[in-house]
């Protein structure tokens, strides 16, 4: 989302992706909830919120794009772990209730026994949201990057 917010230059980029995530995210949950596990093993990560504050920021600082990658980049990585965070105190932990609900066409060689896991800690979620806290400013800078050299007479760093 922030990629193509900075990529394309277009306010609203940045929540439209988020969207975009969100739905395929509900169709997996979905897909989940059909296969027999419970409507709360996936869980839905909050995208939205911290898009609409990238594009708010985009917006803010009137498309000058190191400001939009150092203040975006900030709230978004600062946002998106603690949407989630509180996301996951809501729900069951994924692994938890995957290893409680095994699926009955396993075979028996697979079905898992007494798993030690952590509660949150080796969420898929909390892990995103950990990749993504990292990870925000530097795919930013790299979106703001492609986009100032997409014309062969600039400069590499116009």
């Amino acid at each position: 989302a922030i990629y193509y917010m900075l990529f394309t230059g277009v306010p609203g980029t940045a929540t439209y992706y988020a969207t975009i995530m969100t739905i395929y995210t509900w169709v997996a949950k979905g897909a989940w909830f059909a296969l027999g596990y419970p409507y709360d093993f996936i869980v839905v990560p909050v995208w939205i919120p911290s898009a609409m504050l990238l594009d708010l920021t985009y917006w803010a600082t009137r498309r000058n794009k190191h400001a939009a990658i150092i203040i975006g980049g900030t709230l978004v990585g600062l946002s998106f772990p603690l949407f989630n965070m509180v996301n996951l105190l809501l729900v069951r932990d994924p692994l938890e209730v995957a290893f409680k609900y095994p699926r009955p066409t396993l075979p028996a060689y697979m079905t898992p026994i007494e798993p030690q896991v952590g509660k949150f800690y080796n969420s898929p979620v909390a892990l995103g949201s950990g990749a993504g806290a990292v990870l925000t400013v530097p795919i930013a800078a790299l979106g703001a990057k492609l986009n100032t050299c997409t014309y062969r007479w600039m400069g590499p760093l116009s």
